[in-house]
């Protein structure tokens, strides 16, 4: 930033300040805050107009790290990018209003206002693209969080576990299915695998394939699969396809594939 742009801000910072905190308070009323949560708005209302403004003193870098560390915590608050975007024009119309108010004593007025937009454009778009940052770590946290629960192994008799599949299979899903069937087998020591993919709502070729080589990879550690939740239209799809699944035992509900595992390890269930 220009020197002269620098001082004016400095100069009139206390009259811009004002008139920018009543810019956010207008925003407050017409966003989504409620009541209850006027007071921590204000301070980071405060904090945030106290950050932006120290950005025009320091360099790029320095600047960075404060915007990255409010912007995270501003994230983690459930504000808006909407409310994040409109503070800034709030301090451009203040700046402007400003301007009109009390003209520079140096420099031309024009190149001033330039060069102080110029400003709080860099702002925004260093902020939009924190905030898209930072949203983009949290979003691929949870995607990891639920891939680690969208391909469970649960032990239900000694030597016999379940892997019940819901939603599509991709090929990311597919690695993790295949870690935590080998994983599971050795761990749980099973010696036979349901995989139910009652709650899969397509079954085509690449899904096949995908579950044709996590169950190969299964037999080679000693165990046996068996799939089962194969619906009528599932059946009739494969068969369209020419899916060839007579490598491994398949069983229509998992009731069923369940009597199958307890007879491949000789139990049996008793009604009392």
């Amino acid at each position: 930033m220009q020197s002269s742009a620098l001082s004016y801000l400095q100069q009139y910072q206390s009259q811009i300040i004002e008139q920018w905190d009543q810019q956010l308070s207008e925003l407050r009323n017409e966003s989504e805050i409620k009541a209850s949560l006027e007071k921590a708005v204000e301070h980071t209302n405060q904090e945030y107009m106290t950050l932006i403004l120290q950005t025009a003193k320091r360099n790029e870098e320095d600047s960075l790290e404060g915007l990255k560390a409010f912007t995270e915590q501003y994230i983690q608050s459930g504000r808006s990018l909407s409310y994040f975007t409109k503070a800034l024009q709030g301090l451009r119309r203040a700046i402007h209003n400003q301007l009109r108010e009390i003209s520079p004593e140096d420099g031309n007025i024009l190149d001033i206002y330039s060069d102080l937009n110029q400003w709080i454009d860099n702002m925004s778009n260093m902020l939009v693209t924190e905030y898209i940052g930072s949203w983009e770590d949290t979003l691929e946290m949870q995607k990891l969080s639920l891939l680690e629960l969208s391909a469970p192994l649960i032990p239900v008799f000694e030597g016999i576990t379940v892997m019940p599949l819901i939603g599509s299979i991709d090929t990311t899903r597919a690695k993790l299915i295949m870690e935590n069937l080998l994983e599971g087998v050795i761990k749980n020591r099973s010696r036979v695998v349901l995989i139910d993919i009652t709650g899969v709502p397509i079954v085509d070729t690449m899904v096949a394939h995908h579950i044709i080589e996590a169950s190969e990879a299964v037999r080679l550690i000693g165990a046996t699969s068996i799939l089962v939740g194969i619906r009528p239209e599932i059946a009739q799809t494969i068969v369209n396809l020419g899916i060839d699944l007579t490598k491994f035992p398949t069983k229509s509900t998992l009731q069923k594939g369940m009597q199958k595992a307890l007879e491949m390890c000789n139990q049996q269930t008793i009604e009392l």
